[in-house]
Parts: C-alpha cells; structure tokens; sequence
C-alpha cells in the first residue's frame, strides 16, 4: 500500500508519529509531508523527532514539483493528522497554497481515499462548515475524539485508539484498540 501522510500545525502531532511508526511496522510504503507549523509544534510537543527514517519519502511544503502533487502518481490514500482548522479551510475552499493542500486537492479530484483528523476545540461555526462541505466531497472526517469503551490506561492507549481508527478507514487490519463486543 502507497500513501501519503501529511503533518499539519496543530495539537496532536503524536498521532502522526504513531501512525508512521505502525505504517513503517507493516511495510507500507509512506511519503511523508511536514508543514513548517507542525515543525514548531513537533518540537513543543514531542522535542526533536527523526521523521526521515519514518518514512519512505519526505518531501518539504513547499515542494510542489513532488510526485504527490500530480494524479499520475498513484497512492491508496491520503491522512492529514492531525489536521488544523487552516489546512481543513484551504480544502474546503480548493485553495492549494503548498504540497499538503495540493496534495490532498489531488485525492479529491481523483476519487482516492482522503482522511483528515481535525485537532482542535472548540469548533465555530466555519469549522464545522468546513468538515460538513468535506465531508459531502468524500472527505473522512476521523476527529481526534477518543472512546473510552476500550478503558485506556495511558496516553499511548487514546492515541492508538484513533490511530487504528485511521487504519479501520484505510482497509488495514489492526490491534490497536479493542473492538467494541470484542
């Protein structure tokens, strides 16, 4: 499986390391975009972080030459995660400003598998319009809303929660989280 992950600048940027240590466990081949955002918050969160070697590709923001950036170049899927209410309204509006936005704008116009997992709260109306529009292009609207039904013990367990969220989305199978009646 090919997809591409992309980091945006909000709260939350654990789920993505999550989800690219467990996409690179599982041998999928990942092209990884980081906005210049989510660096600050990678840093304010997580400190510094090695996110080359989670990936098969990185490609910088604003390399809009990038195989991701052209429909041509095939992929199963896209995950914003997490997602910011900027990157959620650049979409919503068709506006491509860098490879994140471009690349997802390509998902949409090709019919491919886009998820994107909005961090943030509250909402205001325009985020909320923002999803709602996504979500009637197709667009998976995964929020990082943890269950509880699974009864997490530590942070590790919310983030796999929604981690293998985003992987119940994408088709993969997963052990993440325990299944509701499992």
């Amino acid at each position: 499986m090919r997809l591409i992950v992309a980091i945006t600048g909000a709260s939350g940027v654990i789920y993505g390391k999550r989800l690219l240590e467990v996409l690179g466990n599982k041998g999928f081949e990942v092209h990884l975009v980081v906005s210049k955002a989510a660096e600050k918050v990678i840093d304010q969160e997580l400190g510094k972080c090695d996110w080359v070697s989670l990936a098969t590709r990185v490609y910088f923001p604003d390399e809009l030459t990038a195989p991701i950036a052209s429909g041509s170049f095939k992929v199963d899927g896209m995950v914003i995660v997490p997602a910011s209410m900027k990157t959620l309204g650049a979409l919503a509006s068709g506006y491509c400003e860098d490879l994140i936005s471009r690349a997802a704008d390509v998902q949409l116009k090709e019919g491919r598998r886009l998820i994107v997992v909005p961090r943030e709260t509250p909402l205001h109306a325009i985020h909320l319009e923002n999803m709602a529009k996504l979500s009637k292009m197709g667009v998976v609207i995964l929020p990082a809303m943890p269950g509880f039904y699974h009864n997490p013990k530590t942070i590790n367990d919310l983030v796999n929660f929604i981690v293998g969220k985003i992987l119940d989305q994408l088709g993969v199978e997963n052990e993440l989280y325990k299944k509701w009646g499992s």
